[in-house]
């Protein structure tokens, strides 16, 4: 199964504020960059310092605070690891199983020595296959794969009946991503469509074909690929969530697209045919082309896709060469990168891809007292009612629409920390006898089986969690109406025990009240309380809503992020909208907190100077040109920079704290201003 598991909205998250705010400011002076006029750039002048003292390392295509957060996480995970490598442990306990696993991870010399004789018999039977019938067989064989499978599937909740579990497709089938990378003709695109045919080509030969075998092969993928991406839906189409709600059912698939074998896959993978009689798919156009694509697609063509999926999804697993190989083109080429991870970050890495959530409940033990816990939902809390104090202020909402959004403010479900049930890991066998890749294989079974028992015909469960406690980032998800800060963002730059309110609400104040936003973002407003798609908006108040949204995205579209190259304003919207709104929202919960009790200017700088300096220092960072360009395509976050100095220019607040005036770099009129939350 090509699971394709998709949290509409993402972001950074939170940390604990129920702790006794100390004196200090939190600031870090070497972080500023004071030869620059804050309302010329403030990001600059927030962040100047920080990007000269932390220069990017080789490993990074962009390394900010964030990632400095990230990297001292990783280091945490990995004490865990190497403690547990010492010791031998009984067959079949969590402890031999992350052990084992993560020796085989570090193994590199046995990976090398086997090389491609995991997947060899795989590519052999696929070779060995005469007609698309044969091949279809082997899809069948090897359906967990999901090799030459062109959509991805998945159960989760139904948008309109949240309560229940519903088969879900959505298009797939792009080694690059997304369209943008097939059908743009801009030089860096081309640039790196090149690069990728001869990575194909290269590829194959590594996993032992010829030359020519190698060369035909590439043809006929780039040929398939493009295609597809000439019938996909953009990312920025793709945040439509009424357009991606088609509901049909297992009947009406089957007839409008004979040629797609939907019900013999998931038959083949376990899913009973009982449970798939309704489902939602996606995107129907895109369906309709697979469809014809099955029909006329050529032998040598599925075979050269099923191929590629093997070679694509063994990569990371298999001997240095072919990892360096992998890493050339995405890290070195699309990214910008110089080199690797080390040996021991990567490894981690696989660990917490395949067993994070048995990795993060020795985490939290050891480094996530009940104690944060409960500070964290004070803090929410706190949040909650400035959001709704900043809901009644909207002149331009009526009273009937102000009513619902108290009602999904009040039903917001908020986890932190970690779940309240952990993942039962009794049925994954981790075998060290045998190869890495069978390992990861076997880790990818369990998860699908895993999947298909708790979720096919079965109600949606809402303590499950989209990430591990470890996680550095937070999230906001719809269906559930539920906000989830897990334990592994809870440190500097996001919260500083000794730091004043000032500087916490600033920070971590901002980011929880950037993803309680996303439930009133373009995507998140669509939703209601109980988590259903349905229109809970006066039509007056929706169009009321676009036209701001609207203002936001073209203010964004319009911005430089490299001479040759606009922000693209649309695809970031929902993101850009909850960086307004927790900005708006934990100013408000910042003069609430400190409305008895006045603070003192601290390191040359206000109360209110210190709030704004505080969330731009969690933006601090360095980037490579071609991550930049790569992030404009693929990421629904504007770059860090204007987060900053994209934000900063619709606060009232931010004008107020540093003396911005007409003439200044980044002052615009309060007409071209958004307000909204």
């Amino acid at each position: 199964m090509k699971m394709k598991m998709i949290l509409p909205m993402m972001m950074i998250a939170a940390m604990p504020l129920g702790v006794e705010a100390q004196n200090n400011s939190g600031l870090v002076m070497s972080n500023l960059d004071k030869t620059v006029k804050p309302a010329d750039d403030f990001y600059q002048f927030a962040t100047g310092g920080w990007q000269k003292n932390n220069p990017l390392p080789a490993a990074y295509s962009r390394f900010g605070s964030f990632d400095q957060l990230g990297e001292n996480n990783n280091k945490r995970v990995n004490s865990i690891l190497s403690e547990l490598q010492k010791k031998t442990y009984k067959k079949g306990t969590i402890e031999q199983k992350l052990s084992d696993f993560y020796k085989l991870a570090l193994n590199v010399d046995a990976r090398n020595k086997a090389g491609i004789s995991p997947v060899k018999p795989m590519l052999d039977e696929i070779a060995s296959a005469q007609t698309k019938e044969d091949l279809q067989k082997l899809q069948l064989m090897y359906a967990d794969l999901g090799l030459g499978v062109d959509y991805g599937t998945y159960f989760a909740a139904d948008d309109k009946n949240v309560t229940m579990n519903i088969l879900t497709l959505g298009q797939d089938g792009l080694t690059l991503g997304q369209k943008d990378y097939y059908v743009n003709n801009d030089p860096a695109t081309v640039a790196i469509r090149e690069a990728y045919k001869k990575y194909i080509v290269k590829m194959f030969q590594l996993y032992g074909f010829s030359a020519e075998q190698a060369q035909q092969n590439a043809q006929l993928i780039f040929q398939h690929e493009t295609t597809l991406a000439l019938i996909s839906k953009s990312n920025t189409e793709l945040r439509d969530p009424q357009a991606n709600y088609n509901k049909m059912t297992l009947k009406q698939f089957k007839e409008n697209y004979p040629n797609v074998q939907l019900e013999q896959l998931l038959n083949a993978e376990g899913v009973k045919s009982e449970y798939i009689q309704e489902m939602v798919v996606g995107q129907p156009a895109f369906f309709a082309g697979i469809d014809k694509i099955n029909a006329a697609e050529s032998a040598a063509t599925l075979k050269a896709v099923m191929e590629w999926g093997v070679i694509q999804s063994s990569a990371a697993y298999l001997t240095d060469e072919i990892r360096e190989a992998n890493f050339d083109f995405f890290g070195k080429t699309v990214s910008g990168r110089k080199e690797d991870y080390p040996l021991w970050k990567r490894a981690t890495n696989q660990v917490e891809a395949q067993m994070g959530e048995a990795l993060g409940r020795m985490y939290c033990k050891k480094y996530f007292p009940e104690s944060s816990k409960k500070m964290m939902e004070q803090l929410v809390k706190n949040l909650q009612i400035s959001l709704g104090q900043r809901i009644d202020a909207q002149t331009w909402m009526s009273d009937t629409t102000k009513l619902a959004a108290h009602k999904k403010l009040d039903k917001f479900y908020v986890k932190i920390g970690y779940p309240n049930k952990w993942t039962d890991y009794s049925k994954l066998t981790i075998d060290p006898s045998k190869s890495f890749y069978d390992n990861v294989m076997a880790c990818r079974k369990f998860k699908i089986d895993k999947m298909i028992a708790e979720k096919a015909g079965k109600p949606v469960d809402r303590d499950e969690w989209y990430m591990t406690p470890q996680t550095v980032n937070a999230y906001y998800n719809p269906t559930t109406n539920e906000i989830c800060f897990p334990a592994g963002i809870l440190q500097y730059p996001f919260f500083d025990p000794k730091a004043d309110e000032a500087f916490n609400y600033g920070a971590i104040g901002v980011v929880i009240g950037h993803e309680m936003t996303h439930g009133f973002d373009d995507q998140g407003r669509q939703y209601d309380a109980d988590g259903n798609l349905k229109d809970w908006w006066t039509a007056s108040d929706a169009k009321g809503f676009e036209n701001r949204a609207d203002l936001y995205a073209n203010f964004f579209s319009n911005i430089k992020v490299l001479p040759d190259l606009n922000a693209n304003g649309r695809f970031t919207l929902g993101e850009n909208l909850a960086d307004h709104g927790g900005l708006m929202v934990a100013f408000n919960a910042f003069k609430n907190a400190t409305a008895k009790k006045p603070l003192k200017n601290k390191d040359g700088f206000t109360p209110e100077q210190r709030f704004f300096l505080a969330y731009a220092g969690v933006w601090g960072q360095n980037i490579t040109e071609k991550e930049i360009r790569n992030r404009v395509k693929n990421d629904p976050h504007a770059l860090g920079e204007w987060r900053v100095n994209g934000a900063l220019p619709h606060i009232k607040a931010w004008y107020e704290a540093f003396g911005v005036k007409p003439g200044d770099k980044m002052y615009i009129p309060e007409n071209e201003r958004l307000e909204l939350w």
